[in-house]
C-alpha cells in the first residue's frame, strides 16, 4: 500500500489496495510491451477493470458503480503509478465519470455512468485545441443550435484515449460572443456518429502505450439532451470545479511512481557491482537515495493530507495545484536520480526506469503546466 499511514485509510481500503496491485500485476503489467508496441491497450483490459470494479469505484451503486469515494480512487491511482507504466488511460476515464457525477442530469447519469463503470464506454476529455493549450477561454470548437441538435465544428488535440475512447466530455463554444460564459460541455458518444473523425495516434517521446490523438468534428450533430447539466454557458465553471481532482490525481500518481522508482533502484544498486562492492555501498549512492526518500516522504504527507480534504470536499484549488506542481517536479527529480544510479543500463528501454523517465516528463505539462500551477498558487499569496 502506498498510503498505509494516512488517517483516512481503513482496513477495507488497505485490502482493496492490495487487491488492486495484484490486478495490475496480473492483468496489465505482463502485456505492457505489447501495449507499447501497438500504442494502445487492449479493450479487454478495460472490460476486466470494469468487472473488477476499478472503473466505477467511486460511482454510486444506483448508477452501476461500487459506491466508493475519492479514497478508493486515490488507492487505485497510487497503485497505477506504482506499476511504473502509464499505458492505461484510466485517469481521464475517471475524470469524465466525475464530470457526469457532478453536473449531469439524472437522465444523463442513468444513461452513461453504468456503461462507464463496465467499460462499455471508455471515457476521455476533449478540451485542448491546437494553439490554445491551457487557455480554455480561447476554445474555438463551436456548437450551434439547430432544432433539437447542436451542430459541432472544430478539432481537439492531445486527447488521451483518443483511439479507444467512445465517450468524451467535449468542450465547446455555444456562444462565441460571451468568452468564458459561452463555454459549454457536451457528452459525446462517438460510435457510429457522422461528422466525427479521429486523427492518427500521435507519436510521443513517452507514454508509448497510451493512445493520444487529434479529434475532428465536421458538421457533427449532437442532441441537445447531451448538454451537460442541461444549461448552456456553465462549462467554464464546471471545468474549474473538477480540475482540483484531476490535479490531485496526478500528484497521487507521482507518489506511486516515485516509490516504485526508488524501490527498483535500491534493488538494482544492491546487486550491481563496481570496484569489488555493491553500488549501494558507495556513500554517494546511499546519500542520493536518501535524498530521494526524503523528497518522497514529504510529498506523500502532503498528498495524504490533500486526499483527506477532498474526501470532505474541503480541498482548495491552490492546494490541488501544489500537489500537482510538487508531485510532478519531485517525480521528475527522483526518477532522474534513479536513472543516473542505473548507469548506462538506465538509458536502455528494456529497463523499467528508462521508460518511467520518458513517461514522467509529461506530468509537468498535462493537467496544467508547472508554470500555470505556480500562477494559480501565487494568486492566493495575498
Amino acid at each position: 500500500m502506498i498510503f498505509n499511514d494516512a488517517t483516512w485509510i481503513t482496513e477495507e481500503l488497505s485490502i482493496f489496495g492490495d487487491a488492486t496491485r495484484k490486478f495490475f500485476q496480473a492483468e496489465m503489467v505482463p502485456h505492457v510491451e505489447k501495449y507499447r508496441a501497438q500504442k494502445q491497450v487492449d479493450r479487454e483490459l478495460w472490460e476486466k477493470a470494469g468487472e473488477y470494479g476499478i472503473l466505477g469505484a467511486s460511482i454510486p451503486e444506483e448508477y452501476g458503480g461500487s459506491g466508493g469515494d475519492f479514497s478508493h480512487d486515490s488507492v487505485i491511482f497510487a497503485e497505477l503509478g506504482y506499476t511504473g507504466d502509464m499505458s492505461f488511460g484510466l485517469y481521464v476515464h475517471n475524470i469524465a465519470a466525475h464530470y457526469l457525477l457532478a453536473f449531469g442530469t439524472e437522465a444523463q447519469k442513468q444513461r452513461w455512468l453504468p456503461r462507464l463503470a463496465t467499460g462499455e464506454l471508455i471515457g476521455g476529455i476533449a478540451m485542448t485545441e491546437p494553439g490554445t493549450g491551457s487557455d480554455l477561454k480561447a476554445v474555438r470548437t463551436t456548437a450551434l443550435l439547430k432544432g433539437d441538435d447542436y451542430v459541432v465544428n472544430g478539432s481537439k488535440i492531445f486527447i488521451s484515449n483518443g483511439q479507444v475512447g467512445n465517450f468524451f466530455i467535449l468542450v465547446v463554444k455555444t456562444d462565441s460572443s460571451q468568452g468564458a460564459k459561452g463555454i459549454s460541455l457536451l457528452g459525446l458518444e462517438t460510435d457510429g456518429l457522422e461528422g466525427f473523425r479521429r486523427g492518427q495516434n500521435l507519436d510521443k517521446i513517452g507514454l508509448a502505450g497510451q493512445d493520444t490523438s487529434e479529434l475532428f468534428f465536421d458538421d457533427m450533430h449532437v442532441p441537445t439532451a447531451n448538454l451537460l447539466g442541461d444549461v448552456e454557458g456553465q462549462g467554464f465553471s464546471q471545468l474549474m470545479n473538477q480540475l482540483a481532482w484531476e490535479r490531485l490525481m496526478l500528484g497521487i500518481i507521482a507518489v506511486g511512481a516515485s516509490q516504485r522508482a526508488i524501490e527498483d533502484t535500491v534493488a538494482y544498486t544492491s546487486e550491481r557491482k563496481a570496484f569489488g562492492k555493491s553500488v549501494i555501498e558507495f556513500q554517494n549512492s546511499r546519500f542520493k537515495l536518501a535524498e530521494c526518500k526524503a523528497k518522497l516522504e514529504l510529498l506523500r504527507a502532503y498528498v495524504e493530507k490533500s486526499i483527506g480534504k477532498i474526501i470532505k470536499n474541503e480541498l482548495a484549488p491552490d492546494e490541488a495545484s501544489i500537489a500537482k506542481l510538487m508531485g510532478s517536479e519531485i517525480q521528475g527529480e527522483i526518477i532522474d536520480e534513479c536513472v543516473q544510479l542505473h548507469g548506462g543500463y538506465g538509458y536502455m528501454r528494456e529497463y523499467l526506469i528508462a521508460r518511467m523517465y520518458t513517461d514522467a516528463r509529461v506530468q509537468r505539462i498535462y493537467g496544467g503546466t508547472s508554470e500555470i500551477m505556480k500562477e494559480l498558487i501565487a494568486r492566493n499569496l495575498t
